[in-house]
């Protein structure tokens, strides 16, 4: 069966009252490969939404977001100003799969629009946080000697180096593949050089990595650390 056939299916089977359904993410690119698991967007009137669920349909992989068009717009408002929403993503590029009422045209739409639409400037604080984290993790690295600790502080470096780069662009940022795969249009070449340095301090060599992180945290505006002071929240009197 076609993989849309087949996620149709799915909803049908689990919820056959569905309003609208969206099929999204690798599946449907030229990235899917034979791990690709179908990633499935349901809107109901209520309840048992909202709630994800990973299982099986067949031989396929699933990863099933099942909401109301109110609790869809309450994920999706933060996710925005976290900068990371694969739930707008997934109905904004996938695939319509039902639409039993109009549900699904108007949260795509929605959808579009606010993927268009631009984010939000990046705050100061936000980004003097992601420097500052950073910053911090780099002199770790510097005097790191254990091979255990170095492993986890490289790969901390690696990611943190990939979001201030996305933070400093104003992009969307992403977690795991999707952290390259949001760099890809803004810093191409980045990923393959975190590779290659990350590599190379694991086995000992330091300085090509320490060098790529401090040139982002220098594009991002340098590093943070002394001076450096962020305020906990206090009671209301």
């Amino acid at each position: 069966m076609d993989v849309l056939d087949v996620a149709r299916a799915l909803v049908l089977e689990r919820h056959p009252d569905a309003r609208a359904a969206f099929l999204g993410g690798s599946v449907l690119t030229s990235r899917r490969t034979a791990q690709s698991d179908l990633d499935v967007v349901v809107l109901l009137d209520g309840p048992p939404a909202p709630y994800r669920e990973s299982l099986r349909h067949g031989d396929w992989p699933v990863e099933l977001f099942v909401h109301t068009e109110d609790s869809w717009h309450s994920f999706v408002s933060p996710e925005i100003v976290q900068r990371n929403s694969p739930l707008l993503w997934m109905c904004a590029e996938g695939a319509l799969l039902l639409d039993a009422d109009g549900t699904g045209a108007r949260i795509a739409k929605t959808a579009k629009r606010l993927t268009t639409a631009g984010l939000p400037p990046v705050a100061d604080t936000v980004l003097e946080d992601a420097r500052y984290a950073l910053t911090d993790l780099l002199d770790d690295f510097a005097v790191c000697t254990d091979t255990g600790e170095r492993l986890f502080v490289v790969a901390e470096l690696v990611r943190r180096t990939g979001e201030l780069a996305l933070l400093t662009y104003g992009t969307w940022l992403g977690g795991g593949k999707w952290l390259a795969r949001r760099l890809e249009p803004v810093a191409p070449d980045l990923a393959a050089r975190l590779d290659e340095t990350a590599q190379a301090a694991l086995r000992g060599a330091l300085e090509g990595l320490t060098s790529l992180v401090t040139e982002v945290l220098d594009a991002a505006g340098g590093p943070v650390w002394e001076g450096y002071r962020r305020s906990g929240p206090r009671k209301a009197a």
